[in-house]
C-alpha cells in the first residue's frame, strides 16, 4: 500500500475541487451551505475531550486487524493511543455525520467500523432517538468503544462485534430499512462493494450512504468510482475524506468533487 497515493489524491482532489459559487441545483446550494459546510463544533465538547483522553492513552491492546489493515503498522498489539491519532476520522468530518443524521433525521443508522467509537458518539449525538448498529471486528477495540459509550451514556448503540462477512446479513433481516450507512471498516475494492449491494435492498429514496476513505488506496478509489456510478445512485459527493451517495430518482444524476 502506497503512502503517496493519498497524497497525490488530494493534489488531484483539490486541482478538481469546486464550491458553492459552482452549484446551480438548489438542492445541492442548500445541502452545502447549510450543512456540509456549515459545521459548529458547539454541542460535542464532551466527545472532543474524550478524544484528548483516548490520544493520551497508551494502553497496548491486541488488535485483531480483518480489513486491509494500516497504514502505518500492522502489529498485533498497538497502543490506544495511536489508534485515536490514526484510525480515528477527523472531529470535523464526525461533526458531518451528525448534521446529516440531524438534517434527515435518520432513525436507522449502520455503522461499518466502530474503531474507539467517536463517529459513533458523534450521530448517536445528533438523533437519540435513533437505533445505531455499529460493527467491530476486534473485541479488544469493540472493549474500549463500548466503555466510551458508557462514559457519555450513549442508550441508542448497538456493537455487533466481530467479522462484518458474517455479521452484516443477520443484523440485516432484523431492520426493514436504512436510513444512514457509514462504510469505514474493510479498506478494499471486493469487500466495499460485496458491503454495499447488502445494504442496497434496504436503502430507500431518502437514504444515504458514506463511504470513508475514498482515496485511502487504488482499490478504495476503484471502489468509489464503480459506487458513484450505479445506476440506483442520483447524486454523489467526493469530499475526499469521504464521498456521500444520494439515492433519491428526484435528483437529477450528478457527481460532484467539494471543498470541505
Amino acid at each position: 500500500m502506497s503512502k503517496l497515493y493519498p497524497v497525490l489524491q488530494f493534489g488531484w482532489h483539490w486541482l478538481h475541487r469546486v464550491n458553492q459559487h459552482s452549484l446551480h441545483s438548489p438542492f445541492l446550494y442548500n445541502l452545502y451551505t447549510k450543512c456540509i459546510k456549515a459545521d459548529v463544533r458547539q454541542g460535542f465538547e464532551p466527545i472532543e475531550v474524550l478524544r484528548q483522553k483516548l490520544l493520551s492513552d497508551h494502553r497496548l491492546i491486541a488488535v485483531e486487524d480483518l480489513g486491509a489493515g494500516s497504514r502505518l503498522s500492522n502489529a498485533p498489539e498497538r497502543k490506544v493511543s495511536t489508534i485515536a491519532r490514526h484510525a480515528s476520522s477527523p472531529a470535523k468530518f464526525s461533526r458531518l455525520l451528525a448534521r446529516l443524521i440531524t438534517r434527515y433525521q435518520s432513525q436507522t443508522i449502520i455503522e461499518l467500523g466502530t474503531s474507539l467509537g467517536l463517529n459513533t458518539l458523534h450521530m448517536a449525538q445528533a438523533n437519540p432517538s435513533a437505533s445505531i448498529h455499529t460493527f467491530e471486528g476486534s473485541a479488544a477495540i469493540a472493549a474500549i468503544a463500548h466503555e466510551n459509550f458508557e462514559a457519555l451514556k450513549a442508550r441508542n448503540i448497538t456493537i455487533v462485534e466481530g467479522n462484518i462477512d458474517e455479521k452484516l446479513g443477520p443484523l440485516l433481516e432484523q431492520v426493514s430499512q436504512v436510513d444512514l450507512a457509514y462504510m469505514d471498516a474493510n479498506h478494499r475494492y471486493e469487500p466495499t462493494l460485496r458491503y454495499f449491494e447488502q445494504l442496497l435492498p434496504h436503502l430507500h429514496q431518502k437514504s444515504i450512504v458514506v463511504v470513508d476513505d475514498i482515496h485511502w488506496s487504488a482499490e478504495m478509489n476503484r471502489a468509489w468510482q464503480v459506487l458513484k456510478d450505479r445506476s440506483e445512485v442520483s447524486l454523489s459527493l467526493d469530499l475526499f475524506e469521504g464521498g456521500i451517495l444520494f439515492f433519491d430518482p428526484a435528483l437529477q444524476k450528478e457527481h460532484y468533487v467539494l471543498a470541505f
